[in-house]
């Protein structure tokens, strides 16, 4: 049997202990974060550098065995976790978790795949200076997970997703050679931008094994503000407010509906909710280069402004640090309500912010017409136009019965309007295995044999995460 010998060269290659074998000792890497997909893996390795990461790559590519890289295992869309044949080496790059250099004076940092994101947001932390990325999962995912799937976040209105933090990448490729791309260059023109390759690529194409991230200044102050209002279209016109009069220091803009807010305050009730329910709350956050008397100031003027004008109906700013994590609790505990809740049909979608209030209006009508009943969760970082909108089952109904009956053609209404308001299927979660079909049917079809080009030219025997993202080829598995 062959896969004997590529596992004594794998144990050889990072040591026995670090290649695993056991079902029970791989099970916990077999399962993706919405215990969706299970997998079954040949073994997983472990490697510690970017050379044993290479040696791994050439044994798996010279006994022509698939790859599937993992980082922290957050995927959302079954990107992470191998099929089911048992023939597959899951590659974890957990132990790859060294900060190699940060550089004060250029505004970088030089990390590897396997830290942890909120480790090294702690090690810009501590030298004065702010890295931005900041994701529910952040305790647990890793940084080249977060390249991998190019994530976004709560602060993408200002800093950008992780594509726009990353300026360069340390690349194994399929056979196992390395690219050296770690450059902290702002402006470099020699040729193709090959990092952006890479960057949401879900690891079909090679294994991100280091980066140079951008760093920031850390803010003197950080604000936040929660404010209610009747509808959609007038959280868009408070956008707009705040964006002309604090421009850059607006680094928050998170939309709440009402039923998100009623299922913190079902499953999370030591949350304190400071307004009272509203259709819509928003969850404003404002970062200042000078004083908190400053930022406050700035707070309080475009509120008051909002109220003046009957864009908001009400407001309540954070006097203390305290008070602004209990508003971002708020935000941060809907995932977690509606799992409390019971499944429910999840989408990650993005729409021009301009287009929101029609989407949401359009859809909410077509879903109540198809399901009698359904519940509508929406939420989101309407800054940068991503809204998760989730359907929660009807009250008293049978989750799981639900979403085998209803899944598919809720996710056709969804996807029909995002596409009808020039939108897009998947704003910060990727495509990974369950949205690949999705993908297939309603991509531009120029651009979809663009991305199969890519697949075929730099990973021709389809090695590298298969089955993710696109098909090899029309019609393959």
């Amino acid at each position: 049997m062959t896969s004997l010998p590529l596992i004594a060269a794998l144990q050889t290659c990072v040591g026995a202990r670090h290649v695993l074998v056991e079902p029970t000792d791989i099970a916990p890497f077999m399962r993706d974060w919405r215990k969706r997909y299970v997998g079954q893996a040949l073994a997983v390795v472990q490697p510690a550098t970017t050379a044993e990461v290479a040696a791994v790559m050439r044994l798996c590519h010279a006994h022509r065995v698939a790859v599937v890289p993992q980082g922290g295992n957050t995927s959302l869309v079954g990107g992470a976790v191998p099929d089911t044949s048992g023939q597959q080496v899951l590659l974890s790059l957990r132990r790859l978790q060294h900060i190699r250099a940060i550089d004060r004076a250029n505004l970088t940092m030089t990390v590897e795949a396997g830290c942890i994101l909120q480790d090294v947001q702690i090690a810009a932390q501590d030298q004065g200076l702010l890295f931005p990325l900041s994701l529910a999962s952040e305790g647990s995912c890793t940084l080249g997970g977060n390249l991998a799937s190019n994530a976004g976040g709560t602060q993408v209105l200002r800093y950008g997703n992780a594509r726009d933090l990353c300026l360069g990448l340390e690349v194994v490729t399929p056979s196992g050679e390395i690219w050296h791309g770690l450059s902290g260059l702002r402006k470099d023109n020699t040729g193709y931008a090959l990092q952006q390759l890479y960057i949401g690529s879900e690891g079909t194409l090679g294994v991100i094994t280091a980066a140079v991230l951008k760093l920031f200044p850390q803010p003197r102050t950080v604000m936040t503000a929660l404010a209610s209002c009747g509808d959609i279209k007038q959280l868009v016109t408070l956008l707009g407010l705040a964006q002309t009069q604090v421009g850059a220091a607006l680094t928050g803009f998170e939309v709440m509906g009402a039923l998100a807010l009623d299922l913190v305050r079902k499953h999370c009730p030591q949350l304190p909710q400071p307004l009272p329910p509203s259709p819509w709350m928003v969850l404003i956050e404002l970062s200042d280069a000078d004083n908190d008397v400053h930022a406050h100031q700035r707070l309080e003027d475009l509120l008051g402004q909002a109220l003046a004008e009957g864009v908001i109906a009400d407001a309540a700013v954070a006097m203390s640090g305290a008070q602004s994590q209990a508003m971002w609790h708020l935000r941060e505990a809907i995932p977690l309500a509606q799992a409390l809740e019971g499944l429910n049909i999840k989408h990650d979608i993005a729409v021009p912010i301009s287009a929101i209030p029609a989407f949401v209006a359009h859809t909410d009508a077509a879903l109540h017409q198809l399901l009698s009943g359904v519940r509508l969760v929406t939420f989101g970082h309407l800054g940068d136009g991503n809204l998760h909108y989730n359907v929660q089952v009807p009250e008293g109904g049978d989750a799981a019965s639900f979403l085998q009956a209803h899944e598919a053609a809720v996710n056709a209404v969804v996807y029909d309007a995002v596409q009808r308001f020039g939108g897009s299927i998947s704003a910060e979660h990727g495509i990974g295995q369950l949205k690949r079909e999705e993908l297939a049917q309603r991509a531009d079809p120029v651009g979809l044999g663009l991305m199969r080009t890519l697949k075929q030219a730099l990973d021709p025997d389809n090695r590298m995460n298969p089955g993710r993202v696109i098909a090899a080829s029309p019609g393959a598995a």
